[in-house]
């Protein structure tokens, strides 16, 4: 099956990133490297970070000491004291040509994305050149700042306004890509550069500072804290997978005692992450609301007679509200953040009284149902269904998200899970 097409916006950027990277490159093929000590140092080092980044984590940016290097080569001015003479199309040249080199095995391995993710780089490498190159060289920025702590000052704060850039520029991305909400992406983005991103900003000052005055001798020693940095990430990441497949193989349990249809707890949590994007939910609601889906029909484990095809939403509301607090009760003994427990007991609850991940899950649980038992046309009698619900049962607002995302995703959802 073929991938879908990138919608047009994403594939005019990548269009335009991509003449830039050719201009950039047959400028500096034409003319040759300026400094070619300081780019080949610098274009190592990014490599080394591209190497060392780790594929399919979550976290906003997975090389990070090849992003801080990159920076850092863009805000540089001075070498050992001595001026630098390298120009926008330079950098650009450099960081494209290293962070090509750099993600060869990855891409061998079939890691990724790497278009998204270089495409991103560019940009945001492209922004911090042409704020500080053409100023530095043109000599504005010593006669503004001097050369003293006030020239460090405007160094850093041109960095904050990349990370901005950088934080508009994937939420704009990924609205583009996956059509959810700008705001809630931009929101996140922005939570995350209060993390590994102000790291990599404050790495990325310090080398260039640090360059300046010591020479090339500097970035191995400023870039060893980063470096080790990442890779304690990279081992946070590979736990945390692991803890999500645990709960997904916790969820299955429901499936191979029979209690319910194959697949249900993944189609429910995928689906139910979609609409809590949909909805403007944060990344740390997303992943309570994913487990707590995951894990919503545990509670049947208890039941001795098994629920007809696991069709929990046909039965009386108290039996509704039984087999939740079982599953709630499960949910507890085995670990899992307390607000996933809460999440699975409320299911059964008005959806006045719930969460709103409880809202969601109780209504994506009962569409999934639903439009499984309906046959032909089973999808639109489900959302029928739930609209007529929507008095007490059904949130309306967590009704029509779940049809907008069937809308737009064909009766799928894409969203990724552990």
């Amino acid at each position: 099956m073929n991938p879908p097409r990138p919608p047009l916006p994403l594939i005019l950027v990548r269009a335009a990133v991509v003449l830039l990277v050719a201009v950039a490159l047959a400028v500096t093929l034409w003319r040759g490297l300026d400094e070619r000590g300081a780019a080949l140092a610098f274009g190592l080092l990014i490599a080394v970070g591209e190497l060392a980044r780790w594929s399919g984590a979550e976290e906003r940016e997975s090389a990070p000491l090849g992003a801080a290097g990159a920076l850092a080569y863009a805000l540089l001015g001075e070498n050992g004291g001595q001026p630098t003479h390298h120009g926008v199309l330079q950098v650009v040249a450099v960081v494209v040509a290293a962070s090509l080199l750099g993600c060869v095995p990855h891409v061998a391995k079939g890691h990724g994305p790497t278009i998204d993710h270089l495409t991103r780089r560019v940009l945001t490498v492209t922004f911090a050149a042409v704020c500080f190159q053409p100023l530095y060289n043109q000599g504005r920025l010593k006669e503004w700042a001097g050369e003293g702590p006030l020239y460090a000052v405007l160094v850093v704060a041109l960095l904050v306004l990349t990370a901005l850039w950088d934080a508009v520029l994937a939420a704009a991305m990924a609205h583009a890509r996956t059509r959810w909400p700008f705001g809630p992406l931009l929101r996140d983005e922005l939570r995350g550069t209060l993390g590994i991103g102000s790291a990599v900003c404050a790495t990325g000052a310090v080398m260039a500072l640090a360059v300046a005055v010591a020479g090339l001798w500097a970035l191995p020693v400023f870039s060893l804290p980063l470096l080790l940095t990442q890779l304690s990430f990279r081992r946070y990441a590979a736990v945390r997978t692991t803890y999500r497949q645990t709960i997904a193989s916790l969820a299955r349990a429901t499936e191979i005692a029979g209690y319910t249809p194959a697949g249900h707890a993944r189609r429910v949590a995928a689906l139910s992450r979609a609409v809590g994007r949909e909805l403007g939910l944060s990344e740390p609601q997303l992943t309570v609301l994913e487990y707590a889906a995951l894990m919503h029909d545990i509670g049947q484990l208890s039941l001795v007679d098994p629920v007809p095809a696991g069709a929990t939403a046909a039965l009386a509301p108290d039996d509704q509200r039984r087999i939740a607090l079982l599953g709630g009760a499960v949910v507890r003994q085995t670990g899992v953040d307390a607000e996933v427990a809460v999440v699975v007991e409320r299911q059964a609850d008005p959806y006045r009284d719930q969460p709103v991940s409880a809202r969601i899950v109780r209504a994506v649980n009962a569409y999934e149902e639903k439009a499984r038992e309906a046959g032909p046309g089973g999808p639109l009698k489900a959302l029928e269904e739930l609209r007529l619900g929507t008095a007490r049962d059904y949130q309306p607002e967590v009704v029509e998200s779940l049809a907008r995302v069937l809308a737009r995703t064909g009766g799928t959802a894409r969203e990724p899970l552990g």
